[in-house]
């Protein structure tokens, strides 16, 4: 995309003109500001000049809060996140001292929603384009609590933030499908051409003032003015610089020539882009962020080679315990197959051993600042070890376990400091040994001993037969029965859409497997074949009567 260029006395004149611009916008009424910060030179160069015409208006007129929000996903990348852990606090320390209204906001993700709990934890596969849970949960979650809670209390918000149409032809277009008229339609100045856009939250609008500026200027623009809340813009540089490829930043430049806008800092483990050019730049270029190689080494050991997948790692359930089908197309040729499932149990611990490997190591190279660097966190690890446990039924605790081998060091659960099970690793090994080679018969059984471990003690066992009856359901076949089975639903689904009554009936009442057989019997005389009659010996209802 070709960038229009402004002389700099030309951009001088115009930032003038901004300046005015968001003054009169913010004095217009008493509709509160959010400002999205990341760190970036495009999210500095919106707050700086939101800043700076702050500072110059008078005492009385700044009336307004400006809430500044920056999110930390937990797994950013550590320069940007300890560069943006610091801006935060000048911002906050400069606005106090300046008498401005600002409030510098640090978001991060519930625990439940963080990375690492969802893919070691419940299992999801490394993000992928077709699959990607990790933005909702990381980024937009956090923000948009804080923007319905403003919302919430005022009625109305105005969310500024850097956003450029020179960024992409995609955010151009966005951009352009989201336009709601102009600041002097707002505030009755035809003078102000500058665009507001549609929120994604109702009641929000989006200002962005520099919507129409190139890579170049807003470098420009920051080697020119100061920055007010303390902070470097030359050290900024220098980050965008260092994650270059080359190690060069031109700032003069045409149409062809690289910029350091192109330099794009995100989460270290993300694997929808097919490498971290940032990092790998990084670590090329300065010898003292040598350190971080183990977290590229793990980026990469989670993104499948090219032309390959992960599916060998995953179980062959989705994470409800039920086969679902799909069309793979491969070499032209068309094959239905089951829909791969989240990470195994040997491949949750596997990535929570590495990824301790990981931090370790870190921590062990970095410099004096970084040493106590989190790759995940206590509060993590916990929920984490809750869901094998709990959600899983993997009451062969290995978590700790693993957690010593790694570090050296008794894993401290702050969410089970007393640390009491009735069943255990030695537990686990004896039915894993009993079970042999029979994956299965070991995950049916250690499913229903943790169920009646989780009900056990209760004066009121309810949901006790459901849940050992989903048991049952998700774990009762092997992988061979279970998915002939869901092939065989889905021929008969495929024949009832198509009215072909014969083949229904030939599908229904054809050779069932062992397993579908006890299905229709369930069907016919449900009470006979509970689980309640099973260990019983009566239906439920005479049960419970």
């Amino acid at each position: 995309m070709t960038e229009p260029q402004r002389t700099a006395p030309q951009l001088i004149e115009d930032i003038k003109a901004l300046i005015i611009e968001i003054q009169q916008l913010y004095c217009h009424d008493e509709i509160p500001w959010i400002i999205g910060y990341s760190g970036g030179k495009d999210s500095t160069a919106t707050l700086q000049l939101v800043w700076q015409a702050l500072q110059q208006l008078p005492s009385d007129r700044r009336t307004k809060q400006i809430h500044v929000i920056t999110t930390d996903t937990r797994v950013e990348n550590p320069i940007v996140a300890a560069w943006v852990k610091q801006s935060i606090a000048n911002m906050q320390a400069a606005a106090t001292e300046q008498g401005l209204p600002i409030s510098a906001n640090l978001l991060v993700p519930d625990v439940k929603d963080t990375f690492w709990v969802n893919l070691i934890g419940k299992g999801y596969p490394a993000p992928r384009n077709g699959f990607r849970w990790c933005t909702e949960r990381l980024k937009i979650k956090p923000s948009n609590q804080f923007v319905q809670n403003v919302v919430r209390a005022k009625g109305e918000v105005i969310i500024v933030l850097g956003t450029r149409k020179a960024e992409s032809s995609r955010r151009s277009r966005s951009m352009n499908d989201h336009e709601m008229g102009s600041i002097g339609d707002r505030i009755g100045d035809n003078s102000l051409t500058s665009l507001l856009y549609s929120g994604s939250l109702p009641n929000s609008l989006i200002y962005s003032p520099i919507a129409d500026w190139s890579n170049s200027e807003v470098w420009l623009y920051l080697m020119q003015y100061p920055n007010p809340w303390g902070n470097s813009n030359q050290d900024l540089f220098t980050m965008y610089r260092g994650a270059t490829a080359d190690n060069e930043c031109p700032l003069v430049i045409d149409s062809n020539t690289p910029s350091c806008g192109d330099s794009r800092f995100g989460c270290w483990v993300c694997t929808l882009v097919n490498k971290d050019k940032s990092m790998e730049a990084m670590i090329l270029n300065d010898d003292e962020k040598e350190w971080m190689q183990p977290m590229l080494d793990l980026r990469n050991a989670l993104d499948s080679p090219e032309g390959e997948n992960d599916w060998d790692k995953r179980d062959f359930r989705r994470m409800s315990g039920n086969v679902q089908l799909f069309t793979h197309n491969s070499d032209g040729k068309q094959e239905v197959k089951p829909i791969p499932g989240p990470y195994t149990k040997k491949w949750r611990e596997h990535w929570l051993r590495e990824l301790l490997k990981a931090q370790t190591e870190a921590r062990k190279n970095a410099p004096p600042e970084m040493r106590e660097i989190e790759l995940i966190t206590q509060a993590e690890l916990s929920e984490i070890r809750r869901i094998w446990r709990e959600d899983k039924h993997e009451f062969d605790d290995a978590l700790p376990h693993i957690y010593l081998d790694v570090t050296g060091e008794k894993f401290q659960d702050i969410n089970n400091p007393n640390n009491q099970s009735l069943l255990g690793a030695d537990e686990w090994e004896i039915l894993a040994r009993l079970c042999g080679d029979n994956a299965m018969h070991l995950e049916l059984t250690t499913k229903l001993l943790s169920v009646e471990k989780q009900h056990y003690g209760k004066m009121r066992r309810v949901g006790i037969y459901e849940a050992l009856e989903k048991c049952f359901e998700t774990s009762s076949r092997s992988p061979e029965e279970a998915i002939q089975n869901a092939h065989r639903f889905k021929n008969i689904k495929d024949a009832a859409e198509k009215g072909d009554a014969d083949k229904v009936r030939q599908l229904a009442l054809g050779q069932p497997t062992k397993p579908t057989e006890s299905e229709a019997v369930e069907k016919a005389n449900p009470k006979a074949n509970s689980w309640a009659s099973m260990k019983f010996g009566s239906p439920v209802a005479e049960v419970k009567s």
